[in-house]
């Protein structure tokens, strides 16, 4: 953890392919966090994070300045290093704080940041998908399709105080459950070699499903790359391709949902989050999704036991990022 400080200036980040959240927040010892400045800026519109949080702190026009730095990122950590995963930035601990100036910078992978925010949400944040008991004390996990797919669990202490921990997961290999999902398979491998649960439960997953529904129902391709969005608009415009796709995506999303759940057994609840899964939230809450997570064979039983939220607050991976700053050694 951080150092907690008696008097803490942090910037909190939450960095993403496609969009970053950053808050400024100032607190004491014993205090809760007080918001100074807050801001989502298009990741793409940055040539790197230092760009980005010079930015930031020009428009926050604080008179005091930042002690602190905490950036939630997408991608494996090493040494306080990272390349991001969906985004051309390379960051390194020690040279941002050198930088910027910032005494204490410290980066956690970004699903370990929306892991730590899951203690901070209302019940008005989630809606329940399988309403099912949670057990205080549980395994937690959570996953989420953004521009990638993320993956964290927690595990609670002895004072029941919850630790969390990254994953990229996301990246296992894909398994198809029928024989759709083999075709589906076999022209992303074609096309990428490697193909991940990621590959196709994501935001950048959407372009391909609806490429690959195209194809299966001999209709013409789109000239240009058609995103999550966009695929929501050609499905209610009653686009026949638009519709396979994000029924498609909903069964892969299920699947690797239930994945998961056979994975860690989250008696304390399964979290989704993510923008794709907050902007599909009519599609996860229709009975295809669990009835795809539930698809497992003699192991049914033990997915359909797991409590499973939908997460629809969009700041929970700055709020963990904030907590984690303040949470006591």
């Amino acid at each position: 953890m951080l150092a907690y400080s008696s008097s803490m200036e942090l910037i909190a980040g939450d960095i993403g392919g496609t969009k970053s959240w950053l808050a400024w927040v100032a607190g004491d010892a014993g205090g809760a966090p007080r918001l100074r400045f807050e801001k989502v800026y298009a990741s793409a519109d940055f040539a790197s994070a230092d760009a980005l949080l010079r930015q930031f702190v020009a428009e926050a026009q604080s008179t005091v300045p930042p002690n602190t730095l905490l950036l939630a990122l997408p991608g494996p950590l090493q040494a306080q290093h990272v390349k991001l995963t969906n985004l051309d930035w390379t960051l390194d601990a020690a040279d941002l704080a050198a930088s910027l100036g910032i005494a204490d910078v410290r980066f956690i992978n970004d699903f370990q940041a929306a892991a730590a925010g899951v203690a901070t949400l209302a019940a008005s944040d989630v809606i329940a998908l399988n309403p099912r008991p949670a057990d205080p004390g549980g395994v937690r996990a959570i996953i989420g399709a953004g521009t990638g797919m993320g993956l964290a669990f927690m595990v609670a202490d002895s004072s029941g105080r919850y630790r969390s921990f990254a994953s990229e997961g996301g990246h296992t290999d894909f398994a198809p459950g029928n024989a759709l999902q083999v075709r589906l398979l076999e022209r992303l491998r074609a096309e990428y070699g490697h193909v991940s649960w990621e590959r196709v439960v994501s935001g950048s997953a959407m372009n391909d499903l609806y490429r690959f529904c195209c194809t299966e129902q001999g209709l013409a391709l789109p000239g240009e790359p058609v995103g999550g969005a966009e695929l929501v608009a050609r499905a209610g415009a009653g686009d026949r391709a638009a519709v396979a796709a994000l029924e498609l995506f909903v069964d892969l999303y299920g699947a690797w949902a239930g994945n998961v759940a056979l994975l860690y057994q989250p008696r304390g609840g399964l979290y989704i989050a993510g923008g794709v899964s907050r902007h599909l939230q009519t599609h996860l809450q229709a009975p295809r999704f669990m009835a795809a997570a539930g698809d497992k064979g003699r192991m049914r039983g033990v997915v359909e036991r797991m409590p499973v939220f939908l997460i629809v607050q969009p700041r929970l991976g700055v709020q963990g990022a904030i907590a984690t700053a303040f949470a006591p050694p």
